[in-house]
């Protein structure tokens, strides 16, 4: 039996996990969830009902990061955990401050301040995501690495929350950045949309060559 990779196709943690797993080539089935609707069989698995999870040989994975790492565990050939202590070093930040700046701004309506202020605060992060952008085409240098692939999706839903907004900053550097990686083959790969899935479907196996739908 194959491993299986719980997973809900907009989470941008979900994302991160999905484009590891593609990257190492690995082969899992994919049980596509909707978080206001959870399989009894995923809620069995990880009672928390977060995704990503995945259950492999009796062992199961709930944080996107230690899918990232378990993938990548078993083939990186694009080597993006080269400089892994680095490249955890900017996720834990970008899963911290920047995480909580990010639901703060997108979900305004569920806090006091306005959504300007935690846009602000995230604005510092990603304007040093500019700056080091300037200087090198991926955050760690020449190649993209474990930091670059996990937080992509986190700058994407920021971007995205007033994409207006974001495109009129004076960031060309994150910008084109962020382009390269919605335009790309793996992005379309994992981002193919699926129904949900129920117990006695057919076998849908991650990650796929089909291109990207809608």
């Amino acid at each position: 039996m194959s491993a299986i990779l719980y997973s809900f196709r907009r989470c941008p943690y979900a994302m991160r996990a999905r484009l590891a797993i593609h990257a190492a080539g690995l082969t899992l089935e994919h049980r596509e969830i909707l978080l206001r609707d959870k399989a009894p069989e995923f809620l069995a698995a990880s009672p928390k009902g977060t995704v990503p999870v995945v259950v492999a040989e009796g062992t199961v994975i709930e944080e996107s990061l230690d899918v990232m790492l378990w993938a990548l565990g078993q083939n990186d050939p694009e080597n993006w955990l080269h400089d892994r202590d680095a490249s955890l070093k900017m996720i834990t930040h970008n899963d911290g401050p920047f995480k909580q700046a990010l639901d703060r701004y997108k979900y305004a309506n569920r806090h006091e301040d306005g959504p300007e202020v935690w846009r602000d605060t995230g604005a510092q992060t990603l304007a040093h995501y500019d700056a080091t952008l300037s200087e090198t085409p991926f955050l760690l240098g020449q190649a993209p690495r474990l930091a670059d692939m996990a937080i992509f999706p986190f700058v994407r839903q920021f971007a995205n929350t007033d994409r207006a907004w974001f495109d009129a900053q004076p960031w060309p550097h994150l910008q084109n950045w962020l382009s390269a990686h919605l335009e790309s083959e793996r992005f379309a790969a994992i981002m193919v949309k699926r129904p949900k899935w129920r117990a006695g479907d057919p076998v849908v196996l991650a990650p796929t060559p089909e291109p990207r739908q809608g």
